[in-house]
Order: structure tokens, then sequence, then C-alpha cells
């Protein structure tokens, strides 16, 4: 995406991928250590909703500029396989990780430049679509990288997927709650509503305060560094719950 200086522009890409880890991190451990229903587990919770979103973003941006597009999946794979037995222990229920949903992902944007007939491609793109509903953010993660890989050229139009992507999660989240005892629907309905707010504030912190830049040091550390996290801090939460 191309970028007008501004000196709003104070973010690079590895301090704003830092910060999702933070807010990945506050999210896993308030639906593990945090009781349900309580202020700080919903404001732990949904500040983590700012990774997903923030991630796919990312992705694109990387397919884009990677070096080796088969070194990249295979590092996707590789700890989207690493991650599964904690992510499942971690969560209690048998759902693919999120890495997983990035790597069906990286395969749709594999999909959208490599397949040039226009029907096989949709089919295509839409089967690896619904494959990730067996996926931790289901369907949506896929969705933001189909409209992020479209309008990246475009801060208006990168504007409105944001504001898609707005809607679609409060309408997900808030049938979600529609299903918990106790919520009437405009309750569910307005928790849907403030829980996707860090959707919005990814949207200002990539078009607004993301300077299109990696950090100047670090650069190789900061890159294993995000694969290694996922399954490590599963794996950190699940050995304290266990030994609590």
């Amino acid at each position: 995406m191309e970028l007008k200086e501004s000196n709003l522009r104070v973010l690079n890409r590895d301090v704003i991928k830092y910060i999702a880890m933070l807010v990945m991190f506050l999210n896993h451990f308030s639906h593990m250590f945090l009781e349900n229903g309580t202020v700080l587990h919903e404001i732990c919770e949904d500040v983590g909703y700012f990774t997903a979103i923030t991630m796919c973003y990312f992705l694109v941006e990387g397919y884009e500029y990677t070096r080796s597009k088969k070194k990249y999946a295979i590092r996707l794979l590789l700890f989207a396989i690493i991650s599964q037995i904690p992510f499942m222990i971690a969560f209690q229920y048998f759902a693919l990780n999120m890495l997983f949903t990035l790597f069906f992902c990286f395969l749709i944007l594999v999909a959208m430049e490599q397949i040039q007939d226009k029907a096989l491609q949709t089919v295509v793109v839409i089967l690896l679509v619904f494959v990730t509903a067996y996926c931790n953010w289901p369907l949506l993660a896929a969705i933001f990288t189909i409209l992020f890989a479209n309008f990246k050229d475009s801060r208006k139009k990168m504007m409105i997927s944001y504001a898609v992507a707005f809607v679609l999660f409060v309408a997900f989240n808030s049938t979600n709650y529609l299903y918990v005892p106790g919520y009437s629907t405009a309750e569910a309905v307005l928790h849907g509503v403030l829980s996707a707010i860090p959707l919005l504030i990814s949207g200002f912190v990539i078009l607004f305060l993301y300077n299109g830049k990696r950090a100047e040091r670090g650069k190789n550390f900061s890159k294993w560094f995000f694969y290694l996290f996922y399954p490590a801090h599963l794996t950190v939460l699940v050995l304290i719950k266990h030994f609590m």
C-alpha cells in the first residue's frame, strides 16, 4: 500500500505485531483464568480481537513482499502443527488453531494470484473460505484477507474493508451471544458492537499510524519470535493452569 508521509506514522510493522501478540495473550489468559462475565474478563477478551484482523493485513502484505512464498507457507504450516495440541488443551475443544487459519488464508492468496480462470478461482477460494469454518476465527479471517488483498492499494477502499469487517464481526458475535442465557437481543447486539471496537482500532493503526517499515534492528529475531510466541505462550498457560 502506498503510504503518504505523516507525523502520525510512528509505528513500524514489528511494533504493531508485538502489540498484537500482547493483546492476544490477554485474550487467551482471560479465557483460561478469569471468571466469565466479569468486566475484567470481557475487557481482556475483547482487546484480543485486535490481533486476528491485524495479522490478516500483515499476511497480505507479507505475501506481496516475501522472497519465497513456498517457505512462508511451510513456516505457517509447521508452526500450526506444533501449536495444535497446546491449543486444544488450552481451549478444551477441537478446532484448528489460528496459524492453520492463516495458512488457509495464504492459500487463498495463492489461488487469487495463480489461478487465471476466474470461475475456477472463485470455486477454489470459496472452498478454502469454508475450510476455515473448522478453524479459529472461522470464515471471518478468510473474508478479511480477501478484502485486504483486493483493496490494499486504496486507503479509501481499505477503510470500507475495515467497516465491512466491523459489521460482519458485530453480526457474528451478536449472534453468538443470543444463545447465552440471560442476554436479550439488545444486550447481545451491544456486546457485539463493543467487542468489535478493537477491529476499528486495528484499522486506525494500520491506516494512520503504520509507517510501512520494519524495525531497523532485530529483524530476524522478530521474524521468528512471532512464529514461536503462539505455541510457546499457549504451552506456558497450559502448564500454569495444570500446576495451579
